[in-house]
């Protein structure tokens, strides 16, 4: 990607080896669980990275943060050493972005706050900073709205975490140019990550809605005293999630219809699938189904710290990954 920033950089910037598609420094907003695995994962990669968010605590808990996951990223072969070299914390959010290449927002999922900080970011970043919003849910096209230059902002929402996991769903808003579309997914494949283009979009994205409805009847067959929470969990695990862990639905069930394929599978299993459709759970997180979610939840995980667990799964994701390699079946 040519160099297109202006020559009003500062000379630490221009001294600066140019990073993962040729930036050199990135400004995260919000300093929660997302803020924090950008913040890492850029580091890893050579960028500078500027943290902005106005509480108080937001530095200690980062560096934390950070430092927590840093044997993830060694066990991804990514550098680790003076990690936080690079890394500074800037209250003002026009001084944070300033000398951005890159400005990723995980800010709170409220229409109103992000329009503000866009406007306040759109009028002090430079203008060829990439604009991204890692938000869950919020079009690009409503926060647009507050930018003089709306064709600059695109989703790029990360599953959780995002240092670790592939996927960033990358959602152009309705007047999200296609140079931006382009200049992000360039960004996260040189970032080790896997970039997909959603054509529409849609509340929620693809990856949420599709975990939303796999929870959704996990909820109906707990509450209803088919399984607990810690068998449902061994159910995904030992079956489906193996599947998919190298084939998503689609294939799955294209190869589960034999020589005749996905066609073949639509006509003979597919419609009975269907009929069961209607039947599927419609639970309500009222009080009584949280209290019992809550209480499986302490006999299943609560001999463990949420630290602990998160540090299991990320060695077994990262174990996954490496044990995949080249023999997961891509997608196309």
């Amino acid at each position: 990607m040519p160099d297109t920033r202006p020559t009003s950089a500062t000379r630490a910037d221009q001294e600066s080896p140019a990073g993962p598609g040729g930036y050199r420094s990135a400004t995260v907003i919000g300093a929660g669980v997302i803020g924090t695995s950008w913040t890492a994962l850029f580091l890893a990669h050579g960028l500078r990275v500027t943290v902005t968010d106005p509480r108080p605590e937001a530095e200690q808990q980062v560096r934390a943060g950070v430092e927590e996951i840093a044997p993830s990223l060694a066990a991804l072969g990514l550098p680790t050493e003076g990690l936080t070299d690079r890394l500074r914390f800037e209250p003002d959010l026009a001084a944070a972005v300033a000398d951005a290449d890159l400005v990723q927002e995980n800010g709170p999922e409220r229409l109103g706050v992000k329009q503000e900080i866009w406007r306040t970011v759109e009028q002090a970043a430079p203008a060829h900073a990439l604009f991204a919003t890692s938000t869950s849910g919020v079009p690009a096209t409503a926060i647009a709205e507050a930018l003089e230059r709306p064709g600059r902002l695109v989703v790029g929402h990360p599953f959780n975490p995002p240092h670790l996991v592939p996927l960033v769903e990358v959602v152009p808003g309705e007047r999200t140019a296609p140079e931006t579309v382009e200049r992000a997914c360039a960004l996260y494949t040189a970032l080790g990550k896997k970039p997909q283009v959603l054509r529409k979009e849609i509340p929620g994205f693809v990856a949420n809605r599709l975990q939303s409805a796999l929870f959704r009847e996990a909820v109906h067959l707990v509450a209803e005293g088919v399984v607990t929470e810690a068998e449902l969990d061994a159910i995904v695990t030992d079956s489906i999630g193996m599947r998919w862990a190298v084939a998503g639905p689609f294939r799955t069930f294209h190869l589960g219809g034999g020589p005749g394929g996905l066609p073949h599978f639509l006509t003979h299993l597919g419609t009975q699938m269907a009929a069961g459709w209607p039947h599927l759970g419609r639970p309500l997180l009222d009080e009584s189904t949280v209290a019992l979610l809550t209480q499986q939840a302490q006999d299943a995980f609560g001999t463990e710290s949420v630290a602990e667990l998160a540090e299991r799964r990320d060695r077994a994701q990262i174990a996954l990954m490496n044990a995949l390699g080249e023999d997961r079946v891509e997608q196309a």
